[in-house]
């Protein structure tokens, strides 16, 4: 039955269908509004969610599912992206002619929105260098440098499911972008008018042009080149789970003297659908499970995963313990990585965020190199001055910030292979690695409660509550710190983040996800290892763990 509300909503799809360049999502809304005609609720239902708002810019730039409509991701969001991020740079300093450089994953429509961004940037009057192929969205960040550029963009959605696809932002440091650019870039955006009013030239008419495989090469071989001599012994099994590192990481590990890793067949070539995963994320459980029954079958040292656009690192080993195969912890990758910097003479500044394990600022100290501790995200992290080494639990490592300022799952594996080859030569293996230092550090145990939701008022109602009644006691530990990082805290931006600290040392941070719809609770103990007993520690740790974990989850009603 038609209502003034919906004839309101079928004019404002109207006008969308009218000005949208894409054959493939005009018909798909053609056919949901004719579905709404018919008095179809479920369409209905689409419609309104496709006109809710308008998909949001921010510091992670744009991300959501594709389809039609001002609040998915799709050709006219993105024009339209492209042309508030075109009228910032030339709004803050960026001449006629300036490179923009341009890439984009294996994602369905990644490569017609980075030719979209492309022909934007052109008829803005910038030079668009557009990536030659589907690859890492590090080398990317690589790129601006390396070329001088005053701005980058990445076509990509990193680890999110096979619907969705995103915009992420950098600009001429070789960082993503922090408040308020996101701000200012965002109101640029809401100015733009209709869609034929944004100006677009020839990829080629500014002098821009799509680059050879020269900078692949480059960016490849700069990552070989951090690798110090040493033993290259290591049988590797690998997985870009669908994504775009395969070719680049093989790569890599040849030129630095590794032999070539055992590959999972089934998802080393690139596919949008990513069929063999649930979720295209090394952190969700099954995720590399058919690496690690590969590797268990060839008696394989360590299993090596990146995530979709391979900026993010995962790793599995043998664990005598449990008689089968451990994923390494982010914080305990990133333990690892500090730990054999710091001892090869890495100076500088070691970072990571909030969340991330306090271990790093025990390991630096003990070098004598100072620590830093960021809000979440490496736009915070890799514009650090004087960025030695930096990382987040998630997965992400930046262990050559000279070139790249962004996580890189690429460099991260060559030196975990590295230090893991090193531990193989001397009898050891890398769960070695970790109990010396926890030895020397205390036994610095982390986890995660992550909680995905389908509505996310579910998760604003969490973050009310505990702001109502914030928690007395956490894991049988009176909380002797609460922080509410909204209004700022420590010398860090304001952000959407809760901090308790317990009495017994234990930590507890719960935080809107920034990528996803999930709260996140990131929970650390420290236990002592008396008289060298690393097991025992681990076993208290375990068990501290849980507690945190019930009692952050029942203070905060998930």
């Amino acid at each position: 039955m038609s209502t003034p509300e919906t004839d309101a909503l079928i004019a404002r799809a109207l006008a969308w269908r009218a000005e949208d360049p894409d054959e493939q999502t005009a018909v798909e809304l053609s056919g949901i509004i004719s579905a709404v005609q018919a008095d179809d609720a479920a369409a209905l239902v689409d419609l309104a969610d496709r006109f809710d708002g308008t998909l949001q810019f921010g510091t992670a730039g744009l991300r959501g599912a594709l389809g039609a409509g001002p609040n998915r991701m799709n050709r006219v969001v993105v024009i339209r992206a492209a042309a508030g991020l075109a009228s910032y740079l030339r709004d803050n300093g960026a001449e006629a002619g300036a490179s923009v450089v341009i890439g984009y994953d294996a994602r369905h429509n990644s490569d017609v929105f980075a030719h979209d961004t492309a022909e934007v940037m052109a008829g803005a009057g910038l030079r668009p260098l557009l990536l030659p192929r589907p690859l890492p969205t590090p080398l990317l960040a690589f790129a601006i440098r390396q070329l001088g550029c005053v701005a980058g963009v990445m076509v990509t959605a990193s680890h999110n499911p096979p619907q969705d696809n995103g915009y992420k932002v950098y600009l001429g440091d070789g960082s993503q972008i922090v408040p308020p650019a996101d701000t200012e870039i965002a109101a640029r955006i809401a100015a733009v008018g209709p869609l034929a009013t944004v100006p677009r030239a020839p990829l080629g008419s500014t002098g821009g042009r799509v680059l050879d495989e020269d900078i692949v090469d480059t960016y490849l071989d700069t990552v070989a080149g951090i690798a110090e001599d040493g033993p290259r012994d290591l049988d590797i099994v690998y997985t870009p789970l669908h994504g775009v590192g395969s070719s680049s990481l093989q790569q890599v590990l040849e030129t630095a003297g590794f032999s070539a890793p055992r590959l999972v067949a089934e998802q080393d070539q690139p596919d949008p659908d990513f069929p063999t995963v649930a979720f295209p994320n090394p952190e969700e459980p099954g995720a590399i499970d058919r690496a690690v029954a590969l590797a268990e079958a060839a008696g394989a040292d360590i299993v090596i995963a990146n995530d979709p656009d391979a900026d993010r690192c995962a790793a599995a080993v043998p664990d005598p313990a449990v008689g089968g195969w451990r994923m390494l912890r982010g914080d305990e990758v990133g333990a690892l990585l500090a730990n054999h910097l710091l001892r090869t003479g890495r100076t500088g500044v070691y970072a990571t965020s909030i969340v991330s394990s306090s271990l790093l600022g025990r390991l630096a100290a003990a070098h004598g190199q100072p620590y830093a501790e960021t809000l979440t995200g490496f736009k915070w992290i890799g514009r650090l001055p004087d960025l030695a080494f930096g990382y987040e639990e998630a997965l992400g490592y930046c262990v050559d910030p000279e070139h790249v300022a962004d996580k890189d799952g690429i460099s991260a594996a060559l030196v975990l292979c590295e230090v893991a080859a090193a531990a193989k030569a001397a009898g050891r293996t890398l769960l070695d690695e970790l109990d010396d230092i926890a030895v020397a550090h205390g036994l610095h145990a982390t986890d995660q409660l992550s909680v995905r939701v389908s509505d996310l008022g579910e998760i604003a109602a969490a973050m009310a509550r505990l702001r109502a009644t914030p928690p007395t006691s956490l894991g049988g530990a009176d909380v002797v710190a609460a922080d509410d990082l909204a209004t700022g805290s420590a010398g860090l931006p304001p952000t959407d983040a809760l901090r308790y600290r317990t009495a017994d040392g234990g930590r507890v941070i719960v935080r809107p996800s920034g990528t996803e719809p999930k709260l996140k609770c990131y929970l650390e103990v420290v236990a002592p290892v008396r008289e060298g007993d690393v097991a025992a520690a681990r076993a208290e740790a375990a068990t501290s763990l849980v507690a945190l974990r019930t009692d952050i989850a029942a203070a905060a009603g998930i």
